[in-house]
């Protein structure tokens, strides 16, 4: 057991001066047979510390019903036997380019814009989740024997508020629950975020990609005494769907690092080892100096350009951070782990059998509701997935423009089951009228919960209502079709249409659930690729690697080697639009 704590100008352990040198790691986008690889990576670079968010609604889908809260515990059970001290960050928000921020969709759809403020009704869910989680931290602090070492207050809050009474609360909450160890907050260096997201008695630090010095001086006119730190160093950056990949030249991410350690300061690296967005949990941003523009959601993959790339290996960033970071080091750095194996051999597979989507929901999806108006994935306690509509044109009428109102973020057109068409937020109307009578299905999907800004919390769906003309249509019926339903007992159920019934599809084959095998013969790291392919998820022996797209940057999925084993592997493809053929493994 030791004492940390915060001095006038240093961290303090046992009351010597300490400098953190931690990195960003989180274990939710780490497969968990990885995660003593990745901590030994962290150490191996010099650091001494690695930092977490924790993802609410990962861990209560829905209210009261909990998911593996556990998980944290055993990650920071981890980074003890990796020696490494441990920062927790647990919100309850977290941006982080996750689902929501981390805020649960049912939380912020019952509560909207009083989310993040001291509204009492939020402040109860608040209060509840950090009781079941927060055991997970207190018996794992340093004077308790474990390597937790600091708690944040909220995340970044200073870029969405300024209700002190709210952060006072937080605080409050974090100590009744035994949190005994440091807390901290972290926003941008700019004066209003600093004064809108700073707790007066707890510890301020900043976040920031480059300009250590400005930041520094700005936070020293908020903070005259206590320890610099950057909580954020942001050696790299994510992607978008449609957008180029994003990197940062290794020297110049180098010469930012020295910066803030010449400068006396601390740092977490964010990320130094990002992972990747499993199973549809990559969140999105608006564009736009004040983030309410058009919508860009995230890509499956979290490399961030991080010194440690999405499978585990060491990059040129990792091998010039390490030269830094080994200037302040208390003696030698651990040796470079070995890589983790990789697929021994590519393995190619034609995916033969195919269900209809229709006859997907059918067996897996969430019972059929009516409603004079599209309720939202929100209203329908969606978080990932789909949503099917269906409404009825009347008639005779002649044709008129079919407009989706509100619509966030993707829906595939079906109109007397004919696809009619792909509309987004940025075209709502189909490009060809509908006469009535019709039978009009929108197939929707969430392509990400905004995480940052004034629009985190936003609901999906059809949020405005389907339009004939000017004329809303009524009685609309609503089903989900959730990304958690397809486990493997429920796919079994499902009628594959098969070669030997004449169910075989070529490529440019219609939107459906795609179903095969694919052998290995020496199981490993791989990533699947989709040749021909437009949107939808992948699951390999049942495990959700998560979303691919066309579109880019992302070409390619990442595979955990923990995931495959030898001999054959199941695989499914729920393509949304127009599928491929082939399906490859390498």
């Amino acid at each position: 057991m030791a004492d940390f704590s915060v001095g006038g100008t240093d961290f303090l352990l046992d009351g010597r001066p300490v400098r953190l040198l931690s990195g960003a790691l989180h274990y939710f986008r780490v497969h968990e047979s990885q995660w003593d690889h990745r901590l030994a990576m962290l150490r191996a670079m010099g650091l001494n510390c690695v930092e977490t968010y924790v993802p609410w609604n990962l861990h209560e889908p829905s209210p009261g019903r909990y998911h593996d809260v556990e998980a944290l515990g055993r990650f920071l059970d981890a980074a003890r036997e990796a020696g490494l001290w441990a920062i927790v960050r647990p919100g309850p928000y977290i941006c982080a380019e996750w689902e929501n921020g981390g805020l649960p969709h049912w939380l912020t759809g019952r509560f909207g814009r009083r989310v993040r403020t001291h509204d009492a009704r939020y402040l109860g869910e608040v209060d509840r989740w950090f009781t079941r989680l927060l055991p997970q931290v207190v018996e794992r602090q340093i004077d308790r024997g474990g390597p937790v070492i600091m708690v944040q207050v909220e995340n970044e809050y200073g870029s969405w508020g300024s209700d002190r009474e709210y952060l006072r609360h937080l605080a409050s909450v974090l100590e009744d629950c035994g949190v005994s160890v440091p807390l901290f907050t972290s926003d941008g260096p700019e004066d209003h975020m600093l004064t809108g997201g700073s707790v007066p008695g707890v510890l301020a630090t900043v976040n920031f990609g480059s300009g250590a010095r400005d930041a520094f001086e700005t936070l020293r006119r908020h903070r005259p005494d206590g320890p610099l730190m950057c909580m954020e160093f942001w050696c790299g950056w994510f992607d978008h769907w449609g957008d180029d990949h994003m990197s940062r030249d290794p020297e110049d991410a180098a010469k930012a690092l020295r910066e803030i350690l010449e400068l006396g300061g601390s740092v977490n690296v964010y990320m130094a080892h990002g992972g990747t967005n499993f199973a549809g949990w990559a969140g999105a941003n608006r564009s736009g100096p004040v983030q309410d523009g058009d919508l860009e959601p995230t890509v499956t993959s979290y490399d961030y350009d991080a010194p440690i790339d999405e499978a585990g290996r060491p990059t040129e960033k990792f091998h010039r951070f390490r030269e830094i970071l080994a200037e302040y080091a208390d003696g030698p750095l651990p040796a470079i782990p070995p890589a983790p194996p990789v697929l021994a051999e590519p393995a190619h597979t034609v995916l033969t059998r195919w269900a209809p989507l229709g006859e997907v929901l059918e067996a897996l999806g969430d019972e059929e509701t009516v409603s004079p108006v599209p309720p939202t994935f929100e209203e329908l306690g969606v978080d990932r997935g789909l949503v099917r509509y269906r409404v009825a044109v009347p008639g005779p009428r002649r044709p008129y423009p079919l407009r989706a109102s509100g619509l966030r973020d993707r829906a595939v057109v079906y109109v007397d089951g004919v696809r009619a068409g792909v509309l987004s937020e940025d075209h709502e109307t189909l490009p060809e009228p509908v006469a009535g009578p019709a039978d009009v299905e929108l197939w929707v999907e969430s392509l990400g919960r905004v995480n940052y800004g004034p629009r985190v919390g936003e609901p999906k769906g059809i949020t405005g209502g389907l339009l004939h003309e000017r004329q809303y249509l009524h009685g609309v019926r609503a089903r989900a079709l959730r990304l958690d339903a397809f486990e493997p007992d429920a796919v079994a159920g499902i009628a594959f249409r098969t070669p030997e019934t004449g169910g075989t599809v070529p490529a440019g084959g219609p939107a459906g659930l795609y179903r095969g095998t694919v052998t290995v013969t020496a199981p490993g790291d791989a990533w699947v690729t989709l040749p021909g392919w437009n949107r939808g998820f992948v699951w390999v022996n049942g495990f959700c690697l998560g979303r691919y797209w066309w579109v880019g940057s992302q070409e390619a999925l990442y595979v955990p080697g923990p995931v495959l084993r030898e001999g054959e592997n199941e695989v499914w493809v729920l393509e949304l639009e127009e599928a491929g053929g082939e399906f490859g493994l390498g």
